[in-house]
């Protein structure tokens, strides 16, 4: 037990410790929260004037380096006056011009060919013939705009810059002027930078051009620095930190020159900028130190005094945990404590007079547990006894026995109720002999408690037999020695099945506990009869099954037989549809399902010849379409031309021969003969050409130029089943199908071409416009052909119904 207090308590911890590291963590955070302000108010008003002062220094320079370059401009461009056209002229204008200009290194005269015919340095001179410039950068871009300046490059690891000025005149050429860029390096002394600033200066590459005394060397490449690579890239956004060549960050500064694409770059080393700060720190550090060790001690203090007290109350708590309620606390605090001391030492007495009570009412209980514990058992044995047999006479005695052991009464009897008597029949009895001749063994529903306990469903008690009136069976009850009663019903969702009586030789009331119990037991009764019944009903609903079973077995034979027939049916009727499926493979859908439901019409299918009508159509410019547009969306095209002509085909009961992209033929009176079969195609067409010249305009809108040709031929071809098992096609072979191709190939966007024989079936149902004789590829005379306008839907209607006439006459 030790052992377990002293971990509980070094898991939550003392109060002690606890105030302790209260009062120190409040400190501690008090001052480390206002340390961190400080720091960070003066890291950022350190790091904003450090870098604001190296902006305004860089800005100063870049402008003088700005100023100090259109100042050279100026004076290179005094020498391109028009007034000198001769060599000499020039030569003694340069050399006036370098000796009053240091950082001019050489001066090269371009003619306005941009051939070099002066070259004048401070060590040497050179005219005529000298080299061809004009299509150096110096040149052209002199003569485009006036004035040009050349990227920085490195002469004898010098930086240089050429600056190139048109001469005044048309076509007077151009002056080139050699700018030796070490005087930069001027503007940024140990005066302009400072003694703890670097400064340096890079071109549009980031190398190098100047520098101060404690920056980098001239002529290395920092474009790898992420200052200098901020500001050569796209967004140019100046950082105000970085690094330096050796990998130590900085803080930065910079400064464009515009016109030459250069930047001037100040910075100073982050751990010197900010050495303050770490002073600073250093103090804080310092002052949360002292914080800390005051708030120990005072800490320390305070626990002390609280913890006196209170190990006093654990002391006494604990006694009083063990059973000691005669212990009393003494604590003289004149605070809180001491009046929970004094609550403690209240609680006490209060648990010492109620433990004496307490003992008593756990010795009642435990007798009442045992009484239940008995009467569990005993209802455990009735339940196993209702459980284990479907016999009335083997499970109620053992609950008239049962009962009567629990209830400690004097007899209990169980009645049966017959629903069609109308009354209570005496099934068990225990405390009285059964066999006994009287009125108790039949007792009627109306006139008697049994019949009223039934009625409502409740209990009826009545502890005094001899106060009682009108009560059916009273006398006979006291003449055999009884004088109080408790009737129990045994009734169910299913109506009532009969009684349950206790009867006791002694008046008085039957406790609520004894009722409650008899109303288990009349359930556990009620069990039983329900399931004694549900036997007896189940065993004759067999013997009527085993008689109807062979009332079964004929239907069952009778079933087999139906099934027989059933199945033939069913082969023929997939017979029939696999004919449907093959067929519908290149005929229309109610052509293969006419061929397919009778008997010998798959013959159709043989080889054959017979006249037939064939319909070839395409469009109109589908290959140009193909080779200029995306292939997703020629098969868009071909989806919704393909979608349009197919519910047509079949409508007109056409037999689809085949298709290859745009180009599709249909047959008819093949195979199944058509007497009308011309006049179904030329129809079919002209509804086609109406169809698809609807696409054609959507199509057009889409930006695609397409037309839609047909070609129509009458006469005799060989048809018949091509192909192999698995892929079959219904084709016709014939001078007539190549014959309709042509045709289709000499149609314009949207025109019907027909041969006449064609033309001659129809005449009376079209509009048609004869056409020149074509000269078709693979005949040898001319074909007559005639374009098909329109179907007079007029005569076709009069035609109709003379059919319809003739067909009543018939």
């Amino acid at each position: 037990m030790i052992e377990v207090r002293d971990k509980v308590r070094f898991t939550r911890g003392g109060l002690f410790a606890k105030y302790v590291l209260a009062l120190v963590g409040l400190v501690v955070f008090v001052l480390a929260v206002n340390g961190a302000l400080e720091t960070w108010i003066s890291y950022r008003a350190t790091r904003t004037t450090l870098t604001d002062a190296m902006s305004e220094k860089a800005e100063a320079t870049a402008r003088r380096i700005e100023q100090s370059v259109s100042d050279l401009e100026r004076q290179i461009s005094w020498v391109t006056r028009a007034s000198a056209v001769t060599i000499e002229q020039h030569r003694a204008d340069y050399a006036q011009l370098l000796n009053d200009v240091p950082a001019v290194s050489q001066l090269t005269l371009l003619d306005g060919n941009g051939r070099e015919t002066l070259r004048l340095s401070r060590v040497s001179v050179a005219s005529g013939g000298l080299g061809d410039f004009s299509r150096d950068v110096r040149f052209t871009d002199a003569v485009a705009h006036g004035v040009s300046f050349s990227p920085a490059d490195f002469r004898d690891e010098r930086p240089a810059l050429s600056i190139s000025v048109a001469q005044s005149g048309f076509n007077a050429g151009v002056t080139v002027a050699d700018i030796d860029l070490r005087f930069v390096s001027d503007f940024l002394g140990d005066v302009q930078v400072g003694k703890a600033t670097s400064a340096y200066v890079v071109d549009s590459r980031g190398r190098v051009l100047a520098t101060s005394a404690a920056g980098p060397e001239i002529g290395k490449d920092l474009s790898t620095l992420p200052q200098v690579a901020a500001v050569m890239g796209q967004h140019r956004q100046p950082p105000s930190s970085g690094s330096d060549a050796e990998g130590h960050a900085v803080l930065t500064a910079t400064s464009a020159v515009p016109k030459l694409g250069w930047h001037v770059f100040f910075e100073q080393p982050t751990a010197q900028a900010l050495a303050p700060i770490r002073d600073q720190l250093m103090r804080i550090a310092l002052l949360i130190a002292l914080g800390l060790a005051v708030a120990i001690l005072a800490g320390t203090l305070l626990a002390r005094r609280m913890l006196i007290p209170i190990t006093a109350l654990r002391a006494g708590a604990r006694r009083l945990g063990a059973g000691d309620f005669s212990q009393r606390i003494d604590v003289h605090t004149a605070d809180e404590l001491e009046e929970l001391a004094e609550q403690f030492n209240s609680m006490a007495g209060q648990l010492a007079e109620t433990y004496s009570v307490l003992e008593a009412k756990v010795e009642e209980r435990t007798r009442d547990l045992a009484q239940s514990v008995n009467e569990l058992k005993v209802l455990e044995e009735v339940g196993r006894a209702v459980s284990s047999s479907l016999d009335l006479n083997a499970v109620l005695p053992t609950v008239a026995a049962r009962a009567l052991e629990i209830t400690h009464a004097d007899a209990v009897l169980i009645y049966g109720y017959d629903a069609g008597s109308r009354t209570f029949n005496l099934a068990e009895a225990n405390g009285i002999d059964k066999s006994v001749e009287g009125e108790h063994l039949a007792v009627d529903e109306k006139t008697s408690l049994l019949g009223e306990a039934a009625t409502k469903g409740e209990p009826i008690s009545i502890p005094d037999l001899a106060a009682a009136t009108d009560l059916r069976l009273r006398d006979v009850v006291i003449g055999a020695g009884f004088h109080s009663v408790l009737v129990v019903p045994l009734v169910d969702q299913q109506g009532v099945l009969g009684s349950l009586v206790v009867l006791r030789r002694a008046t008085g009331e039957f406790s609520p506990n004894l009722i409650g119990l008899m109303r288990t037991f009349a359930h556990q009764s009620v069990l039983a009869m329900r399931n004694a019944r549900l036997f007896s009903e189940v065993d004759q609903k067999g013997r009527e099954l085993q008689t109807a079973h062979s009332t079964v077995q004929q239907q069952a034979d009778q079933l087999k037989n139906w099934n027989r027939s059933l199945e033939e049916r069913v082969e023929k009727q997939l017979a029939e549809i696999e004919r449907s499926r093959r067929l519908e493979r290149f005929l229309a859908p109610q052509v293969a399902q006419l061929i397919a439901s009778s008997d010998g019409h798959e013959g159709l299918l043989d080889s054959h010849r017979r006249e037939v009508t064939v319909v070839f159509c395409d469009l109109r410019g589908f290959t140009a379409f193909t080779e200029t547009t995306e292939p997703e969306e020629a098969m868009s095209v071909l989806r919704e031309y393909h979608a349009a002509l197919g519910e047509i085909i079949f409508r007109y009961e056409g037999t689809l021969d085949r298709y290859a992209g745009d180009g599709v033929m249909i047959l008819f009176n093949a195979p199944l003969q058509l007497a009308d079969h011309t006049q179904r195609a030329v129809k079919m067409a002209v509804e086609m050409r109406d169809t698809i010249g609807a696409l054609t305009e959507r199509w057009r809108n889409r930006g695609h130029s397409l037309g839609f040709g047909v070609g129509i031929a009458l006469g005799y071809a060989t048809l018949g089943q091509v192909g192999f098992e698995q892929r079959l096609e219904y084709a016709a072979i014939g001078s007539v199908t190549n014959l309709a191709s042509r045709l289709c190939d000499e149609a314009k966007a949207n025109q019907i071409v027909v041969a006449r024989r064609v033309y001659g079936m129809v005449e009376q149902w079209v509009d048609a416009k004869p056409l020149d004789d074509l000269v078709l590829k693979g005949f040898n005379h001319p074909v007559l052909a005639v374009e098909i306008l329109r179907w007079r839907e007029e005569v076709d209607n009069v035609v109709d119904a003379a059919s319809a006439a003739a067909r009543r006459r018939r």
